[in-house]
């Protein structure tokens, strides 16, 4: 037997603004549309009805019957926020959902019972994973979708209808308590109808014949039957929250706040169906009418807010907006969460948001250009590295990353451990200790070969023999080229030397000392 639970957020327009500003949910709050003086009050939250705050009321009205009224405009970005976690945090449950509207989610629960336990507890499930992303929701249980939707309005929070029995359990349920139009409400009430009962017990066809769609619809909302097909929802490929300022933003210790309210929802969002962000997408709206986008690639998949929004603050610090910013919206590119254990021999890599807070702290210190994986460059010039970003998380990924590549070459290139190549050196064979950083000396030549080094602890050696230049130069297409010259120096004082001279800067250095 098909059994279905409809999952109900109240007030769905004001209840997105809570979730934006959950202090709202202690005062009387309306969200109103328009501009003054024809604004007018759609929505309100149960506290502003119990003042008397009704939809459709003008702004003067409202106010008149709750002097203590909040008042936001509508926010169609905060909704869309809103409706598509409450459909994620239902996906977190059961993969076939419908979208039945703002704040109203079908969930079909078969084959649920085996993970979660009866019917009360899935309900009791749902509602968790609601109040996870921010929102308060009531759960119906029935046979079919439409005496669900009626249930999760009527009864309790958790409203289970027995299999079979929706009809007769719904039919006392009063008219006036379910929300109808005007012109059915009148119609209705000129009828003398009072219950679901009442409406259910006309013939469907003669309602239809006087009422036209609207009565056959509301004939099988007092019936329980469904006449439509179900349309199964999809979850996006990019998950995304935001939310608009009613004052123009013009430095980052004021956007940070609101940076870290989107990000917390956003991840919140992830945490409730089992995802982690791997990169993230930020545009900002500017007062100037234009946008200002940027893409923030993570160390490794986190849902963690509080490391993702450092990331993004110190992104933007480095990229500021040309304009002053009026609307903030996040875009998650997501992965699943699964676990990565260490190999059996290896310690175990550090925790994503661990490694994540010391790259924000590394950044923050020495630059973003200087944090990352040194690798070798495809160069003749010595000692010619970069950095890259690190790649952490899929060991199978891990070991494709250019760091990981560079050390596999090197092992290639020596022989590896255990290889059939010796590492042991030829008796007679010199061993050149590099200095780091080369030290600056001073070298007189004599028919543009050194012939006197100065010693960089004070005095001087005479040069017994020398052998070179050895010469290289690169990058002379570029802004950043380079020539220099290698020579090995026998001293008076029984070293040997590795001299480099740069033939553009016309200075020497001391590159290494033989042993």
């Amino acid at each position: 037997m098909t059994r279905v639970a409809c999952v109900l957020v109240e007030a769905f327009a004001a209840a997105a603004l809570e979730r934006c500003e959950p202090v709202l949910r202690e005062q009387p709050l309306a969200v109103v549309t328009g501009a003054p003086p024809a604004t007018r009050v759609v929505e309100a939250n149960a506290r502003a009805r119990a003042e008397g705050v009704r939809p459709g009321s003008s702004d003067a009205d409202a106010t008149v019957r709750c002097p203590g009224l909040v008042r936001r405009l509508a926010s169609l970005d905060a909704e869309a926020a809103a409706r598509h976690a409450l459909l994620e945090a239902c996906l977190a449950v059961s993969p076939r959902l419908e979208d039945a509207g703002p704040g109203l989610v079908h969930v079909d629960l078969a084959g649920l019972r085996r993970l979660f336990g009866d019917e009360a507890a899935i309900g009791q499930q749902l509602r968790r994973q609601a109040r996870a992303v921010g929102l308060e929701a009531r759960v119906g249980i029935a046979g079919s979708r439409t005496a669900a939707a009626v249930a999760a309005r009527v009864g309790p929070t958790v409203h289970v209808l027995a299999p079979g029995a929706e009809r007769a359990t719904l039919a006392a349920v009063p008219l006036a308590t379910l929300e109808w139009s005007e012109a059915l409400t009148a119609t209705f009430t000129r009828w003398g109808l009072e219950t679901l009962g009442d409406l259910a017990a006309l013939p469907r066809d003669g309602v239809g014949a006087r009422l036209g769609p609207a009565g056959l619809q509301a004939h099988d909302r007092a019936t329980g039957v469904d006449r439509t097909p179900w349309a199964p929802w999809m979850a996006p490929l990019f998950w995304e929250e935001a939310q608009g300022v009613e004052w123009e933003i013009m430095t980052l210790p004021a956007l940070a706040p609101v940076l870290e309210r989107v990000l917390e929802r956003l991840c919140a969002r992830l945490v409730a169906a089992h995802l982690v962000a791997d990169a993230l997408d930020v545009r900002l709206a500017l007062a100037s009418g234009g946008h200002h986008a940027r893409s923030v690639a993570l160390a490794a998949p986190l849902a963690e807010p509080a490391p993702i929004a450092a990331l993004l603050t110190l992104d933007i610090e480095a990229h500021p907006p040309s304009a002053p910013v009026t609307g903030v919206a996040l875009s998650a590119r997501v992965v699943p969460r699964r676990a990565a254990p260490g190999g059996l021999w290896e310690p175990p890599p550090p925790a994503p948001r661990d490694l994540a807070a010391v790259l924000a702290r590394l950044t923050t210190l020495v630059g973003s250009a200087n944090v990352g994986a040194p690798v070798v460059v495809d160069s003749h010039r010595p000692d010619a590295c970069a950095l890259v970003g690190f790649e952490v998380g899929d060991p199978d990924m891990a070991s494709n990353s250019p760091a990981s590549r560079h050390l596999a070459e090197a092992g290639r290139v020596s022989g590896g451990v255990g290889g059939d190549d010796s590492c042991e050196a030829a008796a007679g064979t010199l061993a050149l200790r590099r200095l780091r950083p080369p030290r600056t000396v001073t070298v007189e030549t004599r028919d543009g070969r050194p012939a006197h080094v100065g010693d960089p602890a004070g005095g001087g050696i005479v040069v017994v023999t020398c052998a070179g230049p050895w010469r290289a130069s690169g990058d002379w297409w570029d802004v950043d080229v380079w020539a220099r010259d290698e020579w090995d120096v026998a001293l008076a004082d029984n070293t040997v030397w590795r001299l480099v001279h740069d033939r553009l800067k016309h200075e020497w250095s001391l590159d290494g000392v033989y042993d």
